[in-house]
């Protein structure tokens, strides 16, 4: 099988996940390819997700490697059992860029969520009509096939709230967003409203930070904490108007967590961000 032109973003992660072991325990590729009876860049290949592993080939590597964390290794066999067309996300490829099957299977796999908005609502507590509003309005212009599908694709995301146990959801969102009239006043208020309803959800933890606050200052890229079922895995996901970026360093894992506390130090707590977001809704 040739190598993958583009592989998702979890099987790029799989591969990174498998260097730092090899990298941590000082073996070089040739040592792995050795072990496995492959030449050398079948080796880097796999490290960059550009070809898949099997279970048994993840377990003698890690062996290899001296790993003694059986989450983990169990983790990325996991990924690596995982085949194209299983998820519901997967009926979009071709259909939407590969940035929206990768937050979707970002999502789908987390544990748990943290996030800060500063301009727009979380994605996942978007309502219809708000999601469309927002993709109306990109540039260069979309087409209707274009705007509709992507509104499918954003609610369907939503679905991980509907599991018996679905995943707790800690959402930072700053008063400049609630008040921004996208579509104007009755979309606005219907957003509003839902937010409320979705704050009200056992798993979900809304908090707004005011206007008031003079210490906080932060920019206006969402960022979204991903929790994975072992901390190896936890991701974070930075949005812009020109696509998203995965980080999964610890330098960085570490800086968005610092930075989400920080945020969270700064915002009202959960009762209050509702009084503040219905007060708000009143206005409209």
């Amino acid at each position: 099988m040739p190598p993958r032109d583009n592989p998702t973003v979890r099987q790029a992660r799989l591969g990174v996940e498998l260097r730092k072991l090899r990298e941590r325990a000082g073996k070089p590729a040739r040592e792995a390819a050795g072990l496995l009876s492959v030449d050398q860049a079948k080796i880097s290949h796999m490290e960059s997700g550009r070809i898949g592993i099997s279970e048994e080939r993840i377990r003698r590597l890690a062996t290899f490697y001296s790993c003694d964390d059986p989450a983990l290794i169990e983790a990325l066999c996991a990924i690596a059992r995982e085949h194209r067309g299983q998820h519901w996300f997967d009926n979009y490829r071709g259909i939407l860029a590969p940035g929206f099957l990768n937050i979707a299977e970002l999502e789908y796999h987390a544990t748990a969520f943290r996030s800060l908005e500063s301009v727009t609502v979380p994605g996942l507590f978007q309502t219809e009509n708000y999601a469309r509003i927002l993709f109306s309005s990109v540039t260069p212009q979309l087409s209707e096939e274009e705007i509709e599908a992507r509104v499918e694709h954003r609610m369907k995301r939503a679905q991980i709230f509907d599991r018996e146990e679905p995943p707790e959801y800690k959402s930072i969102i700053h008063e400049a967003a609630l008040r921004m009239r996208f579509g104007g006043r009755k979309v606005a208020r219907e957003q509003l409203e839902y937010l409320m309803d979705v704050s009200q959800r056992s798993s979900v933890t809304l908090r707004v930070i005011p206007f008031t606050h003079e210490g906080f200052v932060e920019v206006t890229q969402p960022v979204l904490y991903a929790g994975g079922v072992v901390p190896q895995l936890d991701t974070v996901q930075i949005d812009s108007a020109f696509g998203g970026r995965f980080l999964d360093s610890e330098a960085d894992l570490k800086r968005y967590r610092a930075l989400l506390d920080v945020a969270e130090r700064a915002s009202l707590a959960p009762v209050e961000s509702r009084q503040l977001i219905h007060h708000i809704a009143r206005e409209l």
